[in-house]
């Protein structure tokens, strides 16, 4: 059996975050004095992600999914635990680890706004060092599946909300990645450009057997895209299992419902 590409033990993430007593004393005083208070945003959680799995990662707001996939994209150190990603501590940067991974967050991008998502292409084979012939490849395949041909030469503030999310989804994929950290991709996309965003994500973690960690709001998304979920709620794990398992445990309605259910539910 082969081990798990992304294992994390009792990992976890505390912040220390200024507190200012209210009004104008309080701001005067902060000028010459801070306190601050300690804001758990992952507590001690635990996980193994097999290659080839496609897992959801859900939880409200706050509830330390984006925390987590920072760690394990090497954004953040953690407070304690350990985490390996394809056998890499995900901190310490090693630049091996980093040609095998990529991180894609709906909220921001990598692509220069002024230029077109081509000149950011070029910039990225440089920084991966991907050789000529397969980096046309690359891009002649990512930008057919995503429809894409016809933009590349755009200002990427010209390009509508869907086609820059394409645009960057390719871009993030140029160096073929064996491990997706994809933090709600279909975020601010309309139903017909979520639809083709996800068909994109299955077709290519079949194609490379790809394994993803995504993160959504939109149960589209998890019900089309993830057969495993891990729920996760004020920085604990609560759940991890089938996604068919939620609504057996949680009510039989809709899929929405049973996860309102499971993150409400009493804790032991």
């Amino acid at each position: 059996m082969t081990s798990p590409v992304i294992v994390v033990d009792h990992l976890s993430k505390t912040f220390q975050v200024a507190h200012k007593a209210p009004g104008l004393r309080g701001a005067l005083s902060g000028l010459f004095s801070r306190e601050y208070r300690a804001v758990e945003a992952v507590r001690a959680i635990s996980f193994e992600v097999q290659e080839g799995e496609l897992v959801g990662f859900l939880g409200p707001n706050g509830a330390g999914k984006t925390t987590t996939l920072k760690m394990l994209s090497g954004l953040l150190h953690p407070t304690s635990g350990q985490a390996t990603v394809l056998g890499h501590v995900p901190w310490k940067r090693e630049r091996s680890f980093q040609k095998r991974f990529t991180m894609v967050m709906g909220q921001r991008t990598q692509l220069w706004w002024d230029l077109p998502a081509w000149d950011s292409f070029l910039l990225n084979k440089e920084i991966f060092e991907i050789p000529e012939a397969s980096f046309h490849r690359t891009v002649d395949e990512l930008s057919t599946l995503l429809e894409i041909q016809d933009l590349l030469d755009v200002p990427v503030k010209k390009l509508s909300l869907g086609q820059r999310m394409k645009a960057e989804l390719a871009c993030s994929l140029l160096h073929e990645p064996s491990v997706l950290l994809l933090d709600e991709p279909t975020i601010g996309l309309d139903v017909v450009m979520q639809k083709k965003v996800r068909e994109f994500i299955l077709d290519y973690q079949k194609r490379r057997k790809a394994t993803i960690l995504l993160t959504s709001h939109n149960m589209e998304d998890i019900a089309e895209l993830c057969s495993r979920v891990m729920l996760i709620n004020h920085g604990q794990l609560l759940f991890d299992g089938a996604l068919t398992e939620i609504q057996k445990q949680f009510g039989q309605g809709s899929l929405s419902e049973a996860m309102r259910a499971a993150f409400l539910a009493p804790r032991s």
